[in-house]
């Protein structure tokens, strides 16, 4: 048993579960009417509300005591630091630094000034490209943006670029070219003109075998539809440390945009990596991006545990995953701008804290993350919700809207509130038998007929939720939500006392994948793996 499970912490809401699990929602509200404003925190224009969460007052003084227990205020004053906290790879994890404004020194080392001359690089290229200073071979102003990366090179300024739609700059379109499969680089490149196109390929390495084969192919596809190898520097751009293998590639050094070890990939939109959203929607709303970050970034510093919005949405999801079982989360945006917002939080989530080694190096005995999914409302209610309302699963869900709108449709921005609305307030409710009975007796059906449906007619309530509402969903706003979910990822790993800046799980596979694709070229049969392996391996050989 590990020292974290039979922590006194740890034991004792364990000990509490068991009352909080045979107490419903519906009662819980009914016996406090102050509940909502107990249990929701507001920053700037963000509120969440966690009243719709199996806790009290116990059990929330039980989960800060865990926090306090193993020292989160100490690893966050680490972290911001400076301290070299992902352990395995001997690094500090300096995200914040990318929107700080305060010295943070590393290795002796003031690492703001550099981030700052990256910025103001980021900020001329920007604007050259925006005003025509800057163009394609023949003269024509760039009209597409072609981001190249994977992972983090790719979902971070894929979700915001989407999330910011309302904010793109005229006569600029971005795209995003992360798969190896050559059907997403072809269905984009067939639609775009080699004279008005600018490739921005996000590498740290300049050696990620999907990235550069995708670049590669979209250099060929360039130089054989009119561009030359002169013109490649004009048109590609490259966010990467690794100079040698750029200027190899025919990218100008001075058109090299560095990003730093101390920046995972998943943390990274805030760096150059995010080139192409300041392409996007101009650098002064990157900068308010930034911004937003920052704000966050202070209050998760500062705020006391008990009125810090990522310390408390963290501790929620350790109270639901440790204590209650859930194994799977739901991030639910009304707003269909946010529609990449699940699939950037998969990884930002389940990279980082899926880990089963202890900073330690100790096994461990309890569940670490959840299985992080999601689709924008109200699509997912015609799709999984009657699984979160009547499944045998109960699924935590965070559920998340603007108040005010950018597209002023009739009355669309109001159905979509009442719909948020309607849904957190039906998991938590849920409807009984009783209800249901009267209901359909109201509606005058017969009673023998009413009997057969009502048990399929019942919703059994108590499905946990956390609202998140904003203004509206600025630059500066969105800044704040990705920060918020950095942090709150964060203060997971410290309660699980895991390392979440690593991710040696995407290393096997990576390595297996080099060895096949060679054989996949080769005649003979293999015998080099498992049966089930080589039996594949054949079938492709023999089908292509």
């Amino acid at each position: 048993m590990s020292a974290l499970t039979q922590s006194p912490a740890w034991r004792a809401l364990q000990a509490y579960q068991t009352v909080m699990a045979q107490q419903h929602l519906r009662e819980l509200f009914n016996r406090d009417p102050q509940r909502f404003n107990k249990f929701s925190l507001s920053f700037s224009d963000m509120l969440i509300d966690y009243s719709k969460q199996p806790i009290n007052d116990e059990t929330v003084e039980l989960l800060l005591t865990l926090a306090r227990q193993q020292q989160l205020e100490g690893w966050i004053a680490r972290m911001f630091s400076g301290d070299k906290i992902n352990s395995t790879e001997h690094r500090a994890a300096l995200h914040i630094a990318l929107r700080g404004q305060h010295p943070i020194v590393v290795d002796g080392v003031d690492v703001m000034p550099e981030v700052k001359r990256v910025l103001k690089q980021m900020e001329r290229f920007t604007i050259a490209v925006q005003s025509g200073a800057r163009r394609g071979y023949s003269g024509k102003m760039f009209t597409d943006i072609v981001n190249i990366g994977i992972g983090g090179s790719d979902l971070g300024p894929a979700m915001v670029t989407e999330a910011l739609k309302p904010y793109w700059l005229n006569g600029i379109t971005p795209h995003f070219i992360s798969n190896v499969d050559g059907a997403q680089l072809t269905q984009v490149l067939q639609r775009l003109n080699p004279e008005t196109t600018l490739f921005v390929i996000a590498s740290k390495t300049f050696t990620t075998q999907e990235t550069l084969a995708n670049a590669h192919s979209a250099r060929q596809w360039f130089l054989s539809h009119g561009g030359s190898e002169k013109n490649i520097a004009q048109h590609f751009v490259a966010v990467s440390t690794n100079q040698p293998a750029v200027e190899q590639f025919g990218i100008d050094a001075e058109n090299m945009f560095v990003f730093w070890d101390w920046v995972g990939g998943r943390y990274s939109l805030w760096s150059a990596i995010g080139l192409p959203i300041a392409l996007t929607i101009g650098m002064d709303n990157f900068y308010a991006l930034l911004a937003g970050a920052r704000e966050m970034d202070q209050h998760f510093a500062s705020a006391p545990l008990e009125k810090n919005m990522p310390v408390m949405l963290g501790l929620i999801g350790i109270w639901q995953i440790n204590f209650f079982g859930s194994s799977s989360h739901a991030i639910l945006p009304y707003d269909q701008c946010l529609h990449r917002f699940p699939a950037y939080l998969q990884q930002l989530d389940m990279e980082s804290n899926g880990k089963r080694i202890t900073r330690d190096g100790e096994m461990v005995d309890y569940a670490t993350g959840a299985v992080v999914w999601g689709e924008p409302g109200t699509n997912g209610q015609h799709a999984f919700f009657q699984l979160l309302h009547q499944g045998t699963q109960t699924i935590s869900a965070d559920f998340l809207a603007p108040c005010q709108s950018h597209y002023l449709i009739g009355d669309h921005h109001r159905m979509l509130l009442a719909n948020f609305l309607a849904q957190t307030e039906a998991l938590m409710t849920g409807k009984t038998e009783t209800e249901v009975r009267a209901e359909l007796e109201a509606q005058g059906m017969d009673t023998q007929v009413a009997t057969q449906l009502v048990l399929h007619k019942v919703f059994p309530g108590n499905r946990p939720t956390t609202s998140i509402l904003f203004k509206k969903l600025t630059p500066q706003t969105l800044g704040s939500l990705i920060a918020l979910y950095e942090h709150k990822v964060f203060v997971q790993s410290v309660i699980w006392n895991i390392n979440p800046f690593d991710q040696w799980g995407v290393e096997l596979g990576k390595q297996l994948a080099g060895k096949i694709l060679v054989e996949l070229a080769e005649k003979a049969s293999t015998s080099a793996h498992d049966a089930s392996t080589c039996g594949l391996i054949d079938f492709i050989r023999n089908n292509q």
